[in-house]
């Protein structure tokens, strides 16, 4: 088995070669942008690691360097700040003089419906979820350009299908969905990719963040295996491996596409049996 998984390792590694990209990643100190850094230093690319908690961010770098020899540019602040995107963008390029690969990674979960929910809320999830990838894409899209290089957004399960109860969320990743399509139409003719992965329920801080009790998200992820055909929540791996493959030359002929990474839960639905 050990010979096996080495020969797999090697394997993977020459399928994706990363080594003299550049790849931005926001969202990065924790969850599946931190997994995803790992695996991209794995491969050899060069990392720009975007957060708001310097502390967990460091913490990603050293992981980073753990799998391989080249040092990430971090960069702690808030995206939803302009000036701060425009830094991070202005300080990846004066770092490593060109941008190959954007992941869209930062998000926030609220627990709200219509009911209860109110546009303070939206407002701070559309701010995150949408505003910010709208506005970096922007900002990093002449570097890209250049590069022929792809962007790689993060959207959910819930930007695919309706869930109650995290109305203005599932809203922030519809619009991911639809905003991944038009912008891969805008800069195919620049040979720009523009792909998302929606997953289903992996386990991450996100949704005790969003406010579930340590009680509640242990039942959330037991009811995960009924929700997801395959029996069981996700892993931050399983998501970050669809990333680097969108990212990479291996995916050169997908665009405008969103990859579910939910266990089949987007094929699901629920059955009514008469009584």
């Amino acid at each position: 088995m050990q010979v096996i998984s080495c020969c797999f390792t090697v394997c993977h590694s020459r399928m994706m070669n990363f080594a003299g990209k550049v790849v931005l990643i926001t969202g990065a100190s924790s969850g599946i942008g931190a997994e995803t850094a790992v695996h991209f230093a794995r491969l050899g690319a060069d990392l720009v690691l975007a957060g708001r908690n310097a502390g967990a961010l460091t913490k990603v770098v050293d992981a980073c360097l753990e799998q391989g020899k080249r040092t990430p540019l971090a960069v702690t602040g808030n995206l939803e700040e302009d000036k701060h995107v425009k830094s991070l963008v202005k300080s990846t390029i004066e770092r490593f003089k060109k941008l190959d690969v954007l992941v869209n990674n930062a998000g926030i979960l609220e627990m709200g419906n219509i009911e209860n929910t109110s546009l303070e809320q939206y407002d701070r999830i559309f701010d995150v979820n949408v505003r910010s990838v709208y506005n970096l894409t922007m900002q990093a899209v002449p570097h890209l350009t250049k590069t022929k290089g792809t962007i790689v957004n993060v959207s959910s399960i819930c930007g695919v299908r309706s869930f109650p109860g995290v109305l203005a969320y599932c809203m922030s990743k519809a619009t991911i969905e639809q905003f991944t399509r038009c912008v891969a139409l805008e800069l195919a003719p620049n040979q720009v990719r523009v792909n998302a992965v929606s997953p289903g329920v992996i386990v991450t801080p996100i949704q005790k963040r969003g406010g579930l009790s340590d009680t509640a998200y242990v039942h959330f992820l037991e009811e995960a295996k009924a929700t997801h055909a395959l029996g069981r929540p996700g892993e931050v791996s399983e998501v970050a491996e669809a990333i680097t493959f969108l990212a990479s030359e291996k995916s050169s002929f997908i665009t405008g596409d969103s990859l579910p990474i939910d266990g089949g839960r987007h094929a699901m639905c629920p059955r009514v049996y008469a009584s």
